[in-house]
Order: structure tokens, then C-alpha cells, then sequence
């Protein structure tokens, strides 16, 4: 009797964490039915010979939550072997939403997450105002991936509080029951978790703090209490880690009074008091006492990716670009192609405006020793020898005339790189050993977010081609990337049913040749809604991805197929494998 697909000869990286071996992969109605050697024949096949064959990747932290509404593709998650999302996290989503507070949610999402407004307002129908109703809407739309979704903090605050939602805002004891009830409401509907947002670096297009920012220890308790009642749910922050705050205390709190796990976003942040090595070790300190605390880390310095068209350069805040920024862009072109212009936009001083990440701004605007020259293989982990700074210096003319020249290349759509976070010491050997932690999980792509300064969502695939098989100094094994970024993100959103190539599991698979496997070069697209823009990132080494059974991609490409469901709750492990 022939299967519906069987996947021959590859190297199988089960997600496990065990060593690699060879064999065939049969999968039938969704679900993988055999591992090793399958005699039957299958009426589709994928040779696999001189190819890894691993679990579909499960990305924890994305934002796709407009985009999920009209878009099937879900790229560019799904171009980099992504086969489930997560999204509604750091606070921002658009449900549950009052219909007078639809503008509101969206500059909420703009500002925090560089999505267009305009964007998500001609692509969203705002066929919903609860949670439930949003995961119903998001349910009529199939997709290449599954899709979970937090309940965003802003949203519910929002909706609670109405014009008094302001930073500072402090909600009643009713209020805060209110929110806890609505909390409940979409754990009990299918949302995986609740999350929020306490950093400066996140503000709504008015350059207001996000909602959960002044939140009271009380009112996170109450809400995580609300997900206690249901018994499910992940507790999702990025937070400043204010020692006056003491995050970790109450953290720990919460997840030892619930027993669920709280996940923060642990990076080196020039916003976040403490250092990554004290975040770690307070974390270890609560899940030594009994907490369920993660930390989630990026696999690479969360950096902006610079360009005239993009949100970010490093002559925006000069008088001479504010004179052509309106204008579009074939005229601010030729604006930039003119000498005398260059030569006033190089010799201007920036005019930084007031603020308090001011400091960043000045980072921005002219701190060339770190930003980097996006070289056509370019690695994501520079030396400063690889600088702005140094290659200006080398070259004999000043950083302001490097970086300029080099935005102009390829017809002014030349990109300069500048990790924000995550790039303290100027190389990545502070993940070494958090990439070996069980209280560690890879996170952080933004998946769908920061349209015009980031494309991190190709996080997976660098974590092949650059921890795996590239970088110069210590790498991880293959196994460990596997098992990190399919079963143990997904066995901490109680996924059970994914991230093993095991008989019982959704038969979400990649197909992968890592002889070839390669990052793309990033471009500008204007294909959101409204043309709105977003930086992408395609990838070479992808030979195929199966989601539920049906094969989505091949070679990067999309088949047709659109197998993605909403995910509802936890997922169960297959009886086959709970029995072992």
C-alpha cells in the first residue's frame, strides 16, 4: 500500500538532540507514520540522498498579526522553513478591539513594530472586536503555516480602559478584574499565552510609552492568575528590567503560584539596566526557588538594516534630507545623486532631536566604528575591522562620505548594518553557552515586524549557515540547532504534537541541503497593502517544506498548498509517543 509521501535516503535530524542518521520519512493524512526504512512506495517522493531531513521550524516570537489576515504566504518566515508561528507578542495585536479604537491599535503597532499603518488599515477587515471573534476571522483565511497567538496587553488594556489607556494610567480594581476576565476569555478561545511590553524602546507613532509599561506588579499577578485559572498559557515579556521593578521577583512569583512559564527577552539592550549575565543569573536564581522562567535570545545582534528608503539612515536627522524626505523616491534619487547636495548632507551636522533613547539617535546618526558594510556574503557577525570606520580610514575619506557612497550603491539601494542589541562585546561568543541551556530558548525573529529596519526573521537559516557550518570559532552541533529551534520551542508553548520526526507527529518537515544553504542578499519590497514596504530575505538550500503532509515549498517557492489551521491551546503528544 503506497503512502501519501515518502521522503528517501536523507539524513534524518530528528529534534531530539541525537545523533543524525540515515533513513526514509513515510507520512500519511498529516502525520509522519514511519521512520527508518519504508519499503512501501509513496505516490509522491523526495530524494533525499546527500540532504538533512529535520522537524518544520517553530518560531515563538513573531508579529504577523495583521498580515495573517490577508496573507497565505506568510513570507518571510515561510521562505526560511518556518512551518508554525507565534505572534501577539511584546503587547501589540489588534484584538480585542472597541471600533473606535481601531486607528489607535494600528499607530500602536506601527510605532512599536515599524509595520505601515497604512498598511495594516487597508488590509485588515476588522472582522471581530473579542479574542475569540479575532481567532474565528483568522480561521477563514488557510496558510502555509500554523498560527498561535498571544493576547496582547495593549489590545485588552485598551479596550478596558478607553481614552484614559495613557502612560501612567492606573486601572481600578474593577479594571484589572475586567482585564483578567477578557485574559481568560481568549486563553479558554485557543490563545497560547498573554504578553506585554515594559521597554522605552517600544512606543506607539506618537512617541507615547506602550501600555503595559507603568503596569503594576499587581495588575501582570491578576492577569496571570486569570491564565492560571484555565491552567494553560505562556506569560510573554520584553521589559527594561528595571532594578525598581524587581521583574524577576514577581516573575517568579507568578509562575510558581500558576505553574505556567513566563519568558522575557534577554539581550544585551542598552535600554535594560541589568546585564545580560545578571538577567540570567536572577532568572536562575527564581527557577532555582521553584519559577518556570525562559529566557529568550537571538541568535545574532538584533540590528538595524540601513537604507534610503528604509525607516533609518544615518543622515536622517540632517536639514538637507528633511527637505527631500516627502518627496518620492526617483526625485529624492536625483536630489542624492547631486554633488552639491552630497556635500551638504556630509558637512551638515545632525540635528537630533530630544528624546530618550536620544543617545541611539546619536549612534544613528554617526557612530561608524559600529556599522558595518553589507558585503554580498556578508556574515552578520563582523569585526570592527570590517567597520565603517576602519574602511573609511582606509580608504582616506571620513565615515559621512563612506557611508553615503555606500548607500549609493545599486542605484541607492546599498545597505549598512548597525546591531543595536545584542553586539556589546563586537562578536556573538556570549551565546555560546546559553545556546547549550535548558532555561534558554532561540527566539526573538520579529517575524513580520520592523518592515523597514529588520529582517531577523531568517533567523533559522542563519542559525544553519552561521552556527552550524560557518562561523569562525565555536559552533553548534546540528542536532542541538534542531532540537532548539523545533521541539523545545514548541514543547514550551505545550506544542506537543510538533518538532520530532517521530511516528505520531504532524508531518512538518524540511528538506534541507546544507552544502548550499545561503542567506540572500535583503531588498526593499512594496507589496503590503497600500504598497506599503517591507526588507525580505530569501534563502538558497531549502529543497522542500512539508506542512501537515502536503509539500508548501520547494526551492523557496510556494506550491499551492495552504495546510495551515489556528492553533487552539496546547497541542497533546501522539499516543504513540506519550506511551513509550
Amino acid at each position: 500500500m503506497a503512502h501519501d509521501l515518502v521522503i528517501r535516503g536523507g539524513t534524518i535530524v530528528d529534534g531530539t538532540g541525537s545523533t543524525p542518521f540515515q533513513g526514509d520519512i513515510a507520512i500519511d493524512n498529516g502525520l509522519i507514520t514511519a521512520v527508518g526504512t519504508v519499503d512501501s512506495p509513496g505516490r509522491e517522493e523526495i530524494d533525499a540522498t546527500g540532504k538533512i531531513v529535520t522537524p518544520g521550524f517553530v518560531d515563538v516570537h513573531t508579529h504577523y498579526d495583521g498580515q495573517a489576515t490577508w496573507d497565505a504566504e506568510m513570507a518571510p518566515s515561510s521562505w526560511h522553513g518556518v512551518t508554525t508561528v507565534i505572534m501577539g507578542n511584546c503587547g501589540v495585536g489588534f484584538a480585542p478591539a472597541r471600533p473606535d479604537r481601531h486607528d489607535w491599535l494600528i499607530s500602536l503597532m506601527e510605532g512599536v513594530e515599524d509595520i505601515p499603518g497604512t498598511a495594516l488599515a487597508e488590509g485588515m477587515k476588522w472582522d471581530w472586536e473579542t479574542f475569540p471573534e479575532y481567532l474565528d476571522a483568522l480561521e477563514r483565511l488557510p496558510r502555509t503555516v500554523d498560527v498561535g497567538t498571544h493576547v496582547p496587553h495593549g489590545a485588552v488594556r485598551a479596550y478596558v480602559l478607553g481614552d484614559r489607556e495613557k502612560p501612567g494610567a492606573v486601572p481600578t480594581e474593577a479594571e484589572i478584574a475586567e482585564m483578567s476576565r477578557i485574559v481568560e476569555e481568549g486563553i479558554r478561545a485557543g490563545a497560547l499565552g498573554f504578553s506585554t511590553s515594559r521597554t522605552v524602546l517600544h512606543k506607539s507613532v506618537d512617541g507615547e510609552l506602550v501600555p503595559g509599561t507603568t503596569a503594576t506588579a499587581e495588575e501582570l499577578i491578576a492577569i496571570g492568575r486569570a491564565m492560571g485559572r484555565v491552567g494553560h498559557g505562556v506569560f510573554e515579556m520584553a521589559s527594561d528590567l528595571k532594578r525598581e521593578w524587581n521583574e524577576f521577583e514577581w516573575m517568579g512569583q507568578l509562575s510558581r503560584e500558576t505553574g505556567l512559564p513566563v519568558t522575557f527577552a534577554a539581550l544585551q539592550s542598552i535600554a535594560k539596566e541589568l546585564p545580560l549575565e545578571e538577567q540570567i543569573a536572577e532568572m536562575r536564581a527564581q527557577n532555582d526557588n521553584g519559577a518556570n522562567i525562559v529566557a529568550q535570545i537571538a541568535l545574532r545582534g538584533n540590528g538595524i538594516i540601513m537604507a534610503w528608503q528604509g525607516t533609518i539612515h544615518p543622515f536622517l536627522f540632517r536639514p538637507a534630507w528633511a527637505e527631500i524626505a516627502e518627496l518620492p523616491w526617483d526625485e529624492k534619487l536625483q536630489h542624492l545623486r547631486d554633488p552639491a547636495f552630497r556635500r551638504r548632507m556630509i558637512e551638515e551636522p545632525s540635528q537630533i532631536p530630544e528624546s530618550d533613547i536620544a543617545e541611539l539617535y546619536h549612534v544613528i546618526a554617526g557612530g561608524w566604528p559600529v556599522q558595518f558594510e553589507m558585503d554580498p556574503d556578508f556574515n552578520y557577525e563582523p569585526s570592527m575591522a570590517e567597520s565603517i570606520a576602519a574602511r573609511a580610514a582606509a580608504a582616506g575619506v571620513s565615515g559621512e562620505e563612506y557611508a553615503y557612497d555606500l548607500l549609493m550603491n545599486d542605484e541607492g539601494k546599498g545597505f549598512i548594518y548597525f546591531p543595536v542589541l545584542n553586539y556589546r562585546d563586537g562578536n556573538l561568543n556570549f551565546l555560546e553557552d546559553l545556546q547549550l541551556s535548558e532555561d534558554t530558548v532561540n527566539s526573538l525573529s520579529d517575524g513580520g515586524a520592523h518592515c523597514g529596519t529588520i529582517c531577523d526573521a531568517a533567523s533559522p537559516t542563519f542559525m544553519l549557515q552561521h552556527w552550524v557550518r560557518d562561523r569562525q570559532g565555536k559552533r553548534i552541533s546540528l542536532e542541538l540547532a534542531i532540537k532548539r529551534q523545533c521541539r523545545d520551542t514548541a514543547v514550551l508553548y505545550g506544542l506537543h504534537d510538533r518538532g520530532l520526526l517521530q511516528p505520531g507527529m504532524l508531518a512538518d518537515v524540511n528538506v534541507i541541503d546544507m552544502d548550499k544553504i545561503k542567506l540572500g542578499k535583503p531588498w526593499l519590497a512594496f507589496d503590503l497593502p497600500a504598497g506599503g514596504k517591507r526588507l525580505l530575505q530569501k534563502a538558497d538550500g531549502y529543497v522542500a517544506t512539508i506542512k501537515s503532509g502536503q509539500i508548501t515549498f520547494r526551492e523557496g517557492v510556494m506550491q499551492g498548498p495552504t495546510p495551515g489551521i489556528v492553533l487552539r491551546g496546547p497541542q497533546t503528544e501522539p499516543m504513540a509517543l506519550a506511551a513509550e
